[in-house]
């Protein structure tokens, strides 16, 4: 076969170092933008978003020319550095350390969609962190309390 093709939809989650509430509303749709504009430049356009105050949920097409850990990299450290130059507020703003990377189906986007559309909701009765910990059951991620945080 002379071509490779591939669709990989994948839901990225990570949060502000410390869940930090750094992404107030009025800002939240501009770094959308800018992440989109990232995940574009990675050939992983951006597909949905959501989030909070304190994290973010994209949904990307993985490009089959990058890894996950690179898109991601890319996507943290452009956008830190990004709102960084938003105010002189902004001057301690970082990203959490990981981050968590879910594959879904295309039978799920809608579904997906509806969830980020919801967060503020959603946010208003539950905390990320047991968000996050419901997320990696969902998906079946083993994982270790003691190293999930920072």
């Amino acid at each position: 076969m002379p071509q490779s093709h591939s669709v990989i939809l994948v839901h990225i989650v990570f949060s502000t170092k410390n869940r930090d509430p750094f992404l107030h509303k009025d800002m939240r749709e501009r770094l959308y933008a800018f992440m989109g504009g990232i995940a574009r430049d990675c050939g992983s356009p951006m597909l949905d978003r959501g989030g909070v105050e304190d994290h973010v949920h994209l949904l990307c097409s993985q490009s089959r020319t990058i890894t996950i850990a690179k898109l991601v990299e890319e996507l943290k450290t452009r956008s830190s550095k990004w709102v960084k130059t938003l105010s002189p507020s902004f001057e301690q703003f970082r990203w959490q350390a990981g981050y968590g990377a879910f594959s879904i189906g295309r039978s799920q986007q809608e579904d997906l969609g509806r969830y980020f559309a919801r967060q503020e909701e959603h946010h208003a009765k539950t905390d990320f962190k047991t968000e996050y910990r419901g997320l990696l059951r969902k998906y079946g991620v083993d994982y270790d309390e003691r190293y999930v945080w920072d």
